[in-house]
Formats: C-alpha cells, structure tokens, sequence
C-alpha cells in the first residue's frame, strides 16, 4: 500500500525539486547545441548512441523524474504519464539509426518535467496552504 507523502511536502520543496528537474532535463536532453542551427540534443543522446545499453542507461537516467514524483506523492495517473514517456523513449531509441534522431526529437525528460512542473502547479493554485 503507497503512503501519499504529499501532506508534508511545502511550496520550497516544489520549487526546488522542478529546479533540479529542469537542470536535470536540460542537461539529458537539450545541453549540446549544432552549431548555426537551433536543434539542441543532450547527453542522453550521446549515451543512447551505444546500441541497447546507452538505451537501458537513459532509461535509467529517465527514472530519476519518476522517482522525484513519488516522493513528491503525486498521483498514479501521472507517474503512469510518466512512465508512457520514458517507454516510448525507450523503445523508439531501440531503433537502429532512426532512434538516436527520435531519441534527440523527443526529449522525455523534458516532457516529463513539464507534466509534473504542470501537475504541481495546478496542485498549489488549488491548495496554496504548502
């Protein structure tokens, strides 16, 4: 049985949980710039580079956003959201060649940031008490 944790997170927490997520996600997914372009790939694009296991290691990389959101107590339908990205992240990287492109297109960290960063918000308009 889950116990929801959510009572006792504040606003601060919040905060400065998106804050590391945001770094986090910029760094696995936007942190390298082509120059004179503006397409932005990350780190984890580099790693998913190395057939199945750079595929397993972003798949890794990727739990931390979904670990964040269950200490933060949010709820099933969004780590579900969550976990849909980080498998469709997963299995389009499995593609030889094509997946490294999809995989730097996608960005499921970044994704899975703003669907908490969105949850969390609409959590603290609607209970600002945190």
């Amino acid at each position: 049985m889950q116990k929801n944790n959510q009572s006792h997170v504040t606003q601060a927490d919040y905060n400065a949980t998106i804050k590391r997520l945001e770094e986090f996600s910029h760094f696995t997914d936007s942190s390298f710039r082509i120059p004179f372009t503006r397409f932005k790939f990350g780190a984890e694009s580099l790693i998913g580079l190395l057939p199945i296991i750079g595929d397993l290691a972003g798949l890794i990389l990727s739990g931390y956003v979904l670990t964040e959101a269950q200490r933060l107590g949010v709820s099933k339908r969004i780590k579900l959201r969550i976990v849909i990205n980080m498998l469709i992240d997963f299995f389009g990287g499995l593609i030889p060649f094509f997946g490294d492109i999809f995989d730097a297109y996608f960005k499921a960290n970044t994704r899975n940031t703003r669907l908490l960063k969105k949850h969390l918000t609409a959590k603290l308009t609607t209970n600002p008490k945190n």
